[in-house]
């Protein structure tokens, strides 16, 4: 199995004309290209099994992304509550797997539901993860609250058990997050890192990913270690690390 672990598959599509345009930081198509298979049969994992109207929108949104910056696909199928308990025999038949991004609590669900953890023990093709997707790749996944109301919930369940793909406990976004707040939080100060003693996160910034092949875990780009309530710079954009 191969596995990249990213925040955004894509560049901030608000008034971009070429509004699908892969992010190329940090040799992420390049890396994509060397391992793409050919004829390509993919499936999309949404966040939530119900939305059936946004999960069609989002994974064709996905799919014309990837299209569009080179990659083709012989067939692409969307996995939600409509076909999720026939998953055994799609992953069977698909050597491409994109975990999408979205709520992740709510995929964390979506996934232990159908047993995602143990369809893909035998999967050896290419796993491709967007933010909340590459969340819930960790054993322990750290669910940082992004919802109004969430970081202030003593009820809201911060630490899931994931799909135990990767050993590392990765947040994305860290553009997005830094000078945010939530609740009246400070989004990093007041939330993040209180949450990381006693554990480490590895937070990336969009255009940074993880790469995890041959039994290696390589970061590219810009990210920040977490560990104990405090963080500190790892990596600078184009740089590659083995964690």
């Amino acid at each position: 199995m191969i596995l990249f672990l990213t925040g955004n598959t894509f560049r901030d599509r608000t008034g971009c004309e070429d509004k699908s345009e892969m992010i190329p930081d940090n040799h992420l198509i390049d890396e994509m290209q060397k391992v793409f298979p050919d004829p390509c049969r993919a499936l999309y994992f949404s966040d939530d099994p119900d939305d059936f109207e946004f999960n069609g929108f989002i994974a064709n949104d996905t799919k014309d992304g990837f299209e569009y910056s080179g990659f083709q696909f012989e067939s692409f199928i969307c996995v939600d509550g409509r076909n999720a308990s026939q998953a055994k025999e799609l992953i069977r038949q698909a050597n491409f797997i994109i975990l999408g991004g979205g709520h992740t609590p709510s995929q964390n669900h979506f996934f232990r539901e159908i047993g995602l953890a143990d369809l893909l023990k035998d999967y050896d093709g290419v796993i491709w993860a967007i933010s909340a997707g590459s969340m819930n790749c960790a054993e322990t996944v750290y669910a940082a609250p992004e919802e109004d109301g969430e970081a202030v919930d003593p009820e809201y369940k911060r630490f899931l058990t994931g799909l135990g793909l990767t050993k590392t406990t990765i947040l994305p976004h860290y553009n997005y997050w830094k000078d945010r707040t939530l609740d009246g939080l400070n989004y990093i100060n007041e939330i993040i890192l209180p949450d990381s003693i006693g554990r480490t996160f590895c937070y990336i910034a969009d255009g940074s990913y993880i790469l995890v092949k041959d039994g290696t875990e390589e970061l590219r780009g810009e990210a920040y270690i977490v560990h104990n309530g405090k963080m500190k710079q790892l990596s600078a954009n184009g740089d590659s690390v083995l964690l």
